[in-house]
């Protein structure tokens, strides 16, 4: 299993290991030694499946990173007391979002645009920009005290979308606080409606 976990900020790919028809944006991503993410995806021994980040939303590149290139990896939890001096919505959410969240003994952290603006110093939220967070959840959270968590996300200045990253994959905070029966989960072949997040597929009854 890959020690490297969907979100993680990844340093020291480079241009020269990109596929040739690779566009020009994602070349100029690398050469200015910005990081790749990890993606939910499977990828070949001794690689990991990253993504890179373009200047607009729209500009999005899925590839692979050899493992024995990354120089430097920064978690979403690296990130939770990461101060900025940018005043937007985003930032001002997680100040305030940052102690309710540190007194519930929660593992959590910073994913997105706000992630890698606060690992990069590169600005890439904007005035309208989501807060996205990440929640570890090895142990399963009760639907009760999902709303209860999202509650304080809504009370936010800004939109604020947070994943539970469960043992199986990851699950919006907002669907499983909802009251579907079966919510969407995503893990590194597929995504799929499931009852209960934190059970594999193998003890699912469809």
């Amino acid at each position: 299993m890959s020690t490297f976990l969907a979100h993680d900020l990844l340093w020291g790919m480079t241009a020269s290991q990109l596929p040739a028809d690779a566009p020009g944006w994602a070349v100029e991503s690398l050469d200015l030694g910005q990081p790749v993410v990890v993606r939910r995806a499977l990828s070949s021994p001794g690689h990991v499946a990253v993504g890179i980040r373009g200047r607009s939303r729209e500009q999005r590149y899925a590839t692979s990173m050899s493992i024995a290139a990354i120089q430097r990896r920064v978690r979403p939890e690296d990130l939770c007391h990461v101060e900025s001096r940018r005043d937007l919505p985003a930032l001002i959410a997680l100040a305030q979002l940052r102690p309710l969240l540190d007194a519930g003994g929660w593992s959590w952290g910073v994913g997105g645009s706000a992630g890698f603006e606060l690992a990069t110093g590169v600005e890439a939220l904007h005035e309208r920009s989501d807060l996205d967070l990440i929640l570890r959840t090895p142990r399963r959270l009760g639907r009760l005290q999902a709303k209860e968590v999202l509650a304080l996300l809504d009370a936010s200045v800004c939109a604020v979308d947070m994943q539970l990253q469960t043992p199986c994959g990851a699950v919006a905070l907002r669907e499983w606080a909802g009251s579907s029966r079966r919510v969407l989960l995503k893990d590194d072949v597929q995504a799929r409606l499931v009852n209960d997040p934190w059970q594999s597929s193998l003890e699912q009854v469809a």
